[in-house]
Protein backbone atom coordinates (compact mmCIF):
# COMPACT_ATOMS: atom_id res chain seq x y z
CA UNK A 1 0.00 0.00 0.00
CA UNK A 2 1.60 3.29 -0.96
CA UNK A 3 1.26 6.42 1.34
CA UNK A 4 -2.17 8.14 1.92
CA UNK A 5 0.02 11.67 1.14
CA UNK A 6 0.54 12.99 -2.61
CA UNK A 7 3.90 14.15 -1.94
CA UNK A 8 6.11 14.06 1.43
CA UNK A 9 4.44 11.70 4.49
CA UNK A 10 5.00 14.14 7.30
CA UNK A 11 4.34 10.90 9.54
CA UNK A 12 7.56 9.84 8.17
CA UNK A 13 9.55 12.55 10.23
CA UNK A 14 8.90 10.36 13.41
CA UNK A 15 11.04 7.37 11.86
CA UNK A 16 13.80 9.62 10.56
CA UNK A 17 16.94 7.45 11.11
CA UNK A 18 15.50 4.40 8.98
CA UNK A 19 14.51 6.87 6.60
CA UNK A 20 16.92 9.29 6.02
CA UNK A 21 19.25 6.23 5.38
CA UNK A 22 17.22 5.22 2.61
CA UNK A 23 16.74 8.06 1.02
CA UNK A 24 20.61 8.57 1.17
CA UNK A 25 21.13 5.31 -0.46
CA UNK A 26 18.43 5.60 -2.84
CA UNK A 27 19.84 9.12 -4.11
CA UNK A 28 23.30 7.54 -4.77
CA UNK A 29 21.13 4.64 -6.88
CA UNK A 30 19.27 7.19 -8.75
CA UNK A 31 22.18 9.26 -9.38
CA UNK A 32 24.35 6.56 -10.36
CA UNK A 33 23.42 6.14 -13.80
CA UNK A 34 23.20 9.52 -14.83
CA UNK A 35 26.92 10.60 -14.24
CA UNK A 36 29.86 10.53 -16.57
CA UNK A 37 32.12 7.50 -16.08
CA UNK A 38 35.53 9.33 -14.33
CA UNK A 39 32.56 10.35 -11.67
CA UNK A 40 31.47 8.56 -8.73
CA UNK A 41 28.70 9.02 -5.91
CA UNK A 42 29.88 7.72 -2.48
CA UNK A 43 28.74 8.22 1.25
CA UNK A 44 30.58 10.04 3.38
CA UNK A 45 29.76 8.96 7.53
CA UNK A 46 30.20 11.54 10.43
CA UNK A 47 30.38 10.96 13.94
CA UNK A 48 27.50 12.63 16.17
CA UNK A 49 29.42 13.19 19.69
CA UNK A 50 28.01 14.52 23.21
CA UNK A 51 29.37 15.39 26.26
CA UNK A 52 28.03 13.18 28.74
CA UNK A 53 27.52 15.89 31.01
CA UNK A 54 25.64 17.97 28.60
CA UNK A 55 21.99 17.94 28.15
CA UNK A 56 22.33 19.25 24.28
CA UNK A 57 22.34 17.10 21.37
CA UNK A 58 24.89 15.32 19.17
CA UNK A 59 27.44 17.46 17.20
CA UNK A 60 28.31 15.98 14.08
CA UNK A 61 32.13 15.34 13.61
CA UNK A 62 33.81 14.10 10.20
CA UNK A 63 36.51 10.94 11.68
CA UNK A 64 40.29 12.40 10.03
CA UNK A 65 41.50 8.42 10.33
CA UNK A 66 39.74 4.96 10.49
CA UNK A 67 41.80 2.26 11.69
CA UNK A 68 40.32 -1.13 11.44
CA UNK A 69 42.61 -3.62 13.59
CA UNK A 70 42.27 -7.42 13.87
CA UNK A 71 43.34 -8.88 17.29
CA UNK A 72 45.81 -12.01 17.97
CA UNK A 73 44.33 -15.28 18.56
CA UNK A 74 43.34 -15.76 22.20
CA UNK A 75 42.80 -11.88 23.32
CA UNK A 76 39.21 -11.30 22.77
CA UNK A 77 37.33 -12.89 25.13
CA UNK A 78 33.99 -13.56 23.88
CA UNK A 79 32.14 -12.92 27.33
CA UNK A 80 33.26 -9.66 27.63
CA UNK A 81 31.60 -8.43 24.01
CA UNK A 82 28.56 -7.06 25.43
CA UNK A 83 30.28 -5.33 28.12
CA UNK A 84 33.40 -4.26 26.94
CA UNK A 85 35.31 -2.03 23.82
CA UNK A 86 39.10 -2.91 22.97
CA UNK A 87 41.18 -0.16 22.97
CA UNK A 88 44.64 -1.23 21.28
CA UNK A 89 47.37 -0.39 22.42
CA UNK A 90 51.35 -0.82 21.25
CA UNK A 91 51.31 -3.51 23.15
CA UNK A 92 48.38 -5.96 24.58
CA UNK A 93 44.87 -4.30 24.77
CA UNK A 94 43.32 -3.43 27.55
CA UNK A 95 39.15 -3.37 28.50
CA UNK A 96 37.42 -0.35 29.16
CA UNK A 97 33.90 0.42 30.32
CA UNK A 98 31.62 0.80 26.63
CA UNK A 99 30.16 3.84 26.26
CA UNK A 100 27.21 4.42 24.02
CA UNK A 101 26.98 3.31 20.48
CA UNK A 102 27.35 6.97 19.14
CA UNK A 103 25.09 8.32 16.14
CA UNK A 104 26.14 7.85 12.37
CA UNK A 105 24.96 10.47 9.77
CA UNK A 106 25.32 10.28 6.45
CA UNK A 107 26.30 12.58 3.55
CA UNK A 108 26.58 11.88 -0.47
CA UNK A 109 29.00 13.02 -2.44
CA UNK A 110 29.91 12.86 -5.71
CA UNK A 111 34.15 12.67 -6.43
CA UNK A 112 35.62 13.60 -9.79
CA UNK A 113 38.26 10.33 -9.92
CA UNK A 114 40.83 12.37 -12.33
CA UNK A 115 41.38 14.98 -9.64
CA UNK A 116 42.17 12.44 -6.76
CA UNK A 117 38.43 11.79 -5.83
CA UNK A 118 38.00 15.80 -5.51
CA UNK A 119 34.60 16.55 -3.80
CA UNK A 120 32.48 17.90 -6.70
CA UNK A 121 29.04 17.93 -5.20
CA UNK A 122 27.43 17.54 -1.07
CA UNK A 123 24.55 16.54 -0.88
CA UNK A 124 22.62 17.32 2.50
CA UNK A 125 19.43 15.36 3.48
CA UNK A 126 18.94 17.40 6.65
CA UNK A 127 18.61 15.51 10.11
CA UNK A 128 17.52 16.34 13.50
CA UNK A 129 21.20 17.05 14.69
CA UNK A 130 21.45 19.98 11.97
CA UNK A 131 18.03 22.01 13.26
CA UNK A 132 17.18 21.35 16.56
CA UNK A 133 19.88 22.56 18.93
CA UNK A 134 22.34 25.04 18.71
CA UNK A 135 25.94 23.29 18.24
CA UNK A 136 24.69 21.17 15.75
CA UNK A 137 23.10 24.11 13.54
CA UNK A 138 26.46 25.86 14.19
CA UNK A 139 28.44 22.47 13.04
CA UNK A 140 25.99 22.66 9.96
CA UNK A 141 26.47 25.94 8.78
CA UNK A 142 30.13 26.06 9.06
CA UNK A 143 30.27 23.00 6.90
CA UNK A 144 28.20 25.11 4.55
CA UNK A 145 30.84 28.01 4.21
CA UNK A 146 34.11 25.58 3.91
CA UNK A 147 32.08 23.85 1.54
CA UNK A 148 31.34 26.98 -0.54
CA UNK A 149 34.64 28.40 -0.49
CA UNK A 150 36.05 25.28 -1.44
CA UNK A 151 34.14 25.33 -4.89
CA UNK A 152 32.14 22.52 -4.33
CA UNK A 153 28.60 22.30 -5.69
CA UNK A 154 26.31 21.67 -2.52
CA UNK A 155 22.57 20.52 -2.35
CA UNK A 156 20.30 20.69 0.45
CA UNK A 157 17.48 18.78 1.45
CA UNK A 158 15.13 19.37 4.14
CA UNK A 159 12.02 17.21 4.96
CA UNK A 160 11.60 17.35 8.84
CA UNK A 161 9.25 20.14 9.91
CA UNK A 162 10.59 20.51 13.34
CA UNK A 163 13.88 22.82 14.50
CA UNK A 164 15.16 25.55 12.84
CA UNK A 165 15.56 27.30 9.04
CA UNK A 166 19.50 26.80 8.27
CA UNK A 167 19.64 26.08 4.39
CA UNK A 168 22.76 28.27 2.68
CA UNK A 169 20.25 30.29 1.45
CA UNK A 170 19.46 33.53 4.03
CA UNK A 171 15.88 33.38 5.42
CA UNK A 172 15.11 37.01 4.30
CA UNK A 173 16.24 36.34 1.01
CA UNK A 174 13.56 33.24 -0.04
CA UNK A 175 10.41 34.01 -2.26
CA UNK A 176 7.22 33.51 -0.32
CA UNK A 177 6.83 30.38 -2.15
CA UNK A 178 9.83 28.51 -1.05
CA UNK A 179 8.55 29.30 2.34
CA UNK A 180 6.95 26.40 2.69
CA UNK A 181 6.51 23.02 4.73
CA UNK A 182 9.47 21.90 3.10
CA UNK A 183 12.81 23.07 1.18
CA UNK A 184 15.28 22.65 -1.03
CA UNK A 185 18.54 24.54 -1.71
CA UNK A 186 21.11 24.49 -4.35
CA UNK A 187 24.66 26.61 -4.61
CA UNK A 188 26.31 26.08 -7.01
CA UNK A 189 30.14 26.76 -7.68
CA UNK A 190 29.87 28.48 -10.77
CA UNK A 191 27.46 30.74 -9.85
CA UNK A 192 28.32 30.96 -5.50
CA UNK A 193 26.31 34.68 -5.40
CA UNK A 194 23.15 32.88 -6.30
CA UNK A 195 21.01 30.06 -4.40
CA UNK A 196 18.39 28.28 -6.37
CA UNK A 197 15.09 27.40 -4.64
CA UNK A 198 12.48 24.75 -5.19
CA UNK A 199 8.97 24.87 -3.82
CA UNK A 200 8.27 21.79 -1.88
CA UNK A 201 5.05 21.75 -0.17
CA UNK A 202 3.03 19.43 1.65
CA UNK A 203 0.29 19.08 -0.36
CA UNK A 204 1.88 18.56 -3.60
CA UNK A 205 4.33 15.95 -5.28
CA UNK A 206 8.12 16.53 -4.31
CA UNK A 207 9.83 17.67 -7.39
CA UNK A 208 12.39 16.56 -9.37
CA UNK A 209 15.53 18.66 -9.14
CA UNK A 210 18.86 19.50 -10.64
CA UNK A 211 22.19 18.13 -9.10
CA UNK A 212 24.91 20.16 -10.29
CA UNK A 213 28.09 18.35 -11.40
CA UNK A 214 31.71 19.79 -12.51
CA UNK A 215 31.57 23.30 -15.30
CA UNK A 216 30.94 22.28 -18.42
CA UNK A 217 29.41 18.75 -17.31
CA UNK A 218 25.13 18.77 -17.61
CA UNK A 219 22.97 18.65 -14.32
CA UNK A 220 21.87 15.47 -13.15
CA UNK A 221 18.72 14.92 -12.10
CA UNK A 222 17.22 13.58 -8.31
CA UNK A 223 13.38 12.81 -8.72
CA UNK A 224 12.45 13.55 -4.89
CA UNK A 225 8.85 12.01 -4.68
CA UNK A 226 10.72 8.50 -6.19
CA UNK A 227 12.71 8.56 -3.35
CA UNK A 228 9.80 9.12 -0.64
CA UNK A 229 7.78 6.46 -2.02
CA UNK A 230 10.65 3.76 -2.37
CA UNK A 231 11.28 4.76 1.34
CA UNK A 232 8.17 4.17 2.23
CA UNK A 233 7.53 0.90 0.47
CA UNK A 234 10.82 -0.77 1.18
CA UNK A 235 10.13 -0.01 4.80
CA UNK A 236 6.96 -1.11 5.33
CA UNK A 237 5.48 2.16 6.34
CA UNK A 238 2.17 1.11 5.46
CA UNK A 239 1.67 0.03 8.78
CA UNK A 240 1.61 3.56 10.29
CA UNK A 241 -1.15 4.45 12.38
CA UNK A 242 -2.99 7.41 10.66
CA UNK A 243 -5.55 7.66 13.57
CA UNK A 244 -3.36 9.80 15.35
CA UNK A 245 -1.40 13.07 14.68
CA UNK A 246 2.02 13.15 13.01
CA UNK A 247 5.12 14.07 15.51
CA UNK A 248 5.43 17.29 15.27
CA UNK A 249 1.74 18.14 14.73
CA UNK A 250 0.62 20.10 11.45
CA UNK A 251 -0.62 23.36 11.39
CA UNK A 252 -4.31 23.94 11.77
CA UNK A 253 -5.41 24.54 8.20
CA UNK A 254 -2.49 21.20 7.28
CA UNK A 255 -4.24 19.23 9.61
CA UNK A 256 -7.77 19.86 8.43
CA UNK A 257 -6.59 19.14 5.07
CA UNK A 258 -4.75 15.85 5.92
CA UNK A 259 -7.71 14.54 7.83
CA UNK A 260 -9.81 15.03 5.01
CA UNK A 261 -7.45 13.04 2.50
CA UNK A 262 -6.83 10.14 5.32
CA UNK A 263 -10.70 10.43 6.13
CA UNK A 264 -11.66 10.04 1.81
CA UNK A 265 -8.56 7.40 1.62
CA UNK A 266 -9.74 5.27 4.54
CA UNK A 267 -6.85 5.68 6.71
CA UNK A 268 -9.10 7.17 9.53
Amino acid sequence: MKSPFPGMDPYLEAHWGDVHTRLIVYTGDQLRPQLPGDLKVRVEERISVQDPDSNERPVGYVPDVRIIAKLPEGSFSPSSAASATLVLDAADPVLVPRMAEPATERTLQILDTRSGNRIVTTIEILSPANKLDAKGRAAFRKKQWQLAESGVNLVEIDLLRDGEYVLIAPWEAVPASCRGTYRVAVSRATDPENIEMYRVPLRARLPTIRIPLRAGDRDVLLNLQALIEAAYENGGYDDIDYRGEPEPPLWKEDADWANELLRVAQRR
